[in-house]
């Protein structure tokens, strides 16, 4: 039965492709891919021939009802983005959404996202944490990190080496230059970092080192208020009746 695939791709180094991946790509019958130019340099190093449409942000609307079509007329597709897993703050949403709406099937394979990696080697708590992906670039911008001021999970952000240092600061504003944060870059390419330390600490760093490469922001969740000690309603008195 024809479906829809969701195929996640390297975020840097292209050996992290999978075997799965690879092999879906080779047989479905048309590839939807972010940039076409970018994931043909993907296609032509795993020799992969499939035929790629466009589907990037300023189209997906247009093409989501063609697509669908299509499907449900027995074509095999697979989504990808530039790079990690499409839909995670890359175009798929729309597409899977309306895939399930009439009852196409979607499989999405287990793959690379750029967040994962940064979080774990951020050192910071893990077994909670908030994804808020790029924030809003104006309107909006401080009322979100205002609603995250008091978050207690670890919170991740992806950002623009040409934003991060002022993204840093607004960071500093809202929680405080002593909270814990960290910044990785080029994830699983050669020049792959994580800058770790307090916001202050980051933001002095990036003044000095201008950044290159995606962006993931780390940022500790708020710590938790120390409990106040309930007062006895009745104080005992050192005096026996």
């Amino acid at each position: 039965m024809a479906k829809l695939y969701v195929v996640p791709t390297p975020v840097g180094n292209l050996e992290d492709m999978t075997f799965r991946a690879i092999a879906v790509l080779r047989e479905v019958d048309c590839i939807l891919a972010e940039d076409t130019r970018t994931s043909g340099i993907l296609l032509k190093h795993y020799d992969i021939h499939t035929r790629m449409q466009s589907h990037h942000k300023f189209n997906e609307h247009q093409t989501v009802e063609g697509i669908v079509t299509r499907i449900e007329g027995g074509e095999t597709i697979a989504l990808i983005s530039d790079a990690g897993t499409p839909a995670i703050s890359d175009p798929g949403f729309l597409l899977v959404r309306e895939c399930r709406r009439r009852g196409i099937p979607v499989e999405c394979l287990p793959g690379a996202t750029a967040f994962v990696p940064a979080l774990v080697a951020s050192g910071l708590p893990n077994e909670k944490f908030c994804f808020e992906g790029f924030l809003p670039q104006k309107k909006g911008r401080a009322t979100r990190l205002a609603q995250l001021a008091d978050e207690p999970r670890t919170i991740i952000f992806y950002e623009s080496p040409f934003r991060l240092l002022k993204t840093l600061v607004q960071f500093k504003d809202t929680f405080g230059g002593e909270r814990e944060a960290s910044v990785s870059r080029e994830i699983s390419k050669i020049h792959e970092e994580t800058v770790r330390g307090t916001l202050d600490e980051l933001i002095a760093h990036f003044t000095e080192h201008e950044p290159k490469g995606e962006i993931v922001i780390v940022v500790a969740g708020t710590p938790e208020k120390p409990k106040e000690k309930k007062r006895d309603k009745y104080p005992k008195s050192d005096t026996q009746l």
